[in-house]
């Protein structure tokens, strides 16, 4: 496993401006859209959870597979997060999640000594209105149920 400081911009208007691109360029390249999306989230969970001692980083490992951030809180508590900003990317993000998760389950089972702590949430922050968690018990999220 590895894990990394999570750099981004302080503001993805930056990023917006430096490519001089608008509402209607960010609506018909929706790709561009995501990792601006990814990015505003990922600086707004470094605002809130900063309150807690929190910090960000992200997830990669051999097998290729990675989570688009990790939260680290208080007591090594961590949640795996996904950022989708339409709802058809939702199911690949959790399918990400559940993946890495039993990853980490597989790992402790055959390697006791070497346990590693499973992830407390999994998470899906999407760019839609609804929040619930689904039965595999990855949480949908809203980016704007974010806020302290």
């Amino acid at each position: 496993m590895r894990s990394g400081d999570k750099k981004e911009f302080t503001d993805p208007s930056i990023a917006v401006a430096a490519l001089n691109l608008s509402p209607e360029k960010l609506l018909l390249d929706l790709h561009t859209f995501g990792f601006i999306f990814e990015t505003l989230c990922i600086r707004d969970l470094k605002v809130y959870s900063n309150k807690f001692d929190g910090r960000v980083s992200y997830y990669h490992d051999r097998y290729g597979l990675e989570a688009d951030c990790v939260l680290h809180l208080e007591n090594d508590k961590y949640a795996l997060i996904e950022f989708k900003l339409g709802s058809r990317g939702i199911e690949e993000g959790a399918k990400h999640l559940c993946e890495l998760r039993d990853l980490i389950r597989k790992h402790n089972t055959e390697m006791p000594q070497q346990h590693l702590r499973e992830p407390d949430l999994l998470i899906v922050i999407t760019g839609g209105e609804l929040a619930y968690r689904r039965n595999d018990g990855v949480c949908i999220i809203p980016i704007g149920c974010l806020k302290d």
